[in-house]
């Protein structure tokens, strides 16, 4: 840190704005190792199980790209939120991603993999052919990212917690990230170039379903969590006084 001039207001200032930056840049991370961890065991589980990929690699560049761009990078405007003057300085020894941090990532990934593959193998079952199936499987990774990153918003608390409006760019993200997706879905050129096929509502239903409850889980571990630290700090205080 270099100090310009002996005004203590600029280094609270200061450090306010790297604590902000610092904690945006945990939540991308937090947000965008799930898909790649879902995209790399969907291709293993398809393998093994000698089944057509449910994404082809060509849509998996496709996603990588297109949320990183339209979802990942609204993280970054994400304002500071109330407290974050107010919790203790983080010990530069800890991990960046912390352990309750880690298994969120893997939590969420497996529901990813289990929602793309388990809609794939839904609509093979149904009499799909490969190219919807797997248009279906791409859409179900894009969605299940594009609910979770709203999870994103806080590491600890829900965004009705935040404010839902707060963060404009990211609602922009979210907003092109959808009209991209039905150009990928439904435009002819993008099916020429991704494979891709269109897909029915039967589909979306299903897809917004399992996105949904990727929200609802991750929120409601949160809430346990946030509950247990609470519990645990007033049996703190109790066995002090």
């Amino acid at each position: 840190m270099v100090l310009t001039d002996d005004n203590f207001a600029s280094i609270a200032a200061a450090v306010e704005e790297g604590r902000g930056v610092f904690t945006n840049i945990i939540k991308f991370i937090t947000w965008t190792l799930p898909t790649n961890v879902a995209e790399a065991l969907i291709v293993l589980v398809a393998v093994a199980a000698g089944t057509a990929l449910p994404i082809q690699p060509v849509q998996i560049l496709w996603i990588n790209m297109a949320t990183a761009l339209s979802l990942g990078m609204t993280l970054a405007f994400e304002p500071r939120e109330r407290d974050i003057m107010s919790r203790p300085p983080r010990d530069p020894k800890t991990p960046i991603i912390s352990a309750e941090l880690t298994g969120r990532i893997v939590l969420v990934g497996f529901m990813l993999l289990a929602g793309s593959f388990g809609l794939f193998r839904w609509a093979r079952q149904s009499g799909m052919d490969v190219a919807t199936a797997q248009t279906i499987a791409a859409n179900m990774l894009v969605i299940g990212e594009t609910f979770y990153l709203f999870n994103c918003r806080s590491l600890t608390r829900s965004m009705f917690g935040i404010g839902v409006f707060s963060n404009a760019w990211l609602l922009l993200g979210v907003a092109s990230m959808v009209g991209l997706q039905l150009l990928f879905t439904y435009a002819g050129f993008m099916q020429l170039w991704f494979g891709t096929a269109p897909i029915g509502w039967d589909a979306w239903s299903r897809i917004l379903l399992v996105s949904g409850l990727i929200y609802s889980t991750v929120g409601l571990e949160k809430w346990i969590r946030l509950n247990r630290k609470r519990a645990s700090g007033i049996t703190a205080q109790g066995t002090t006084t």
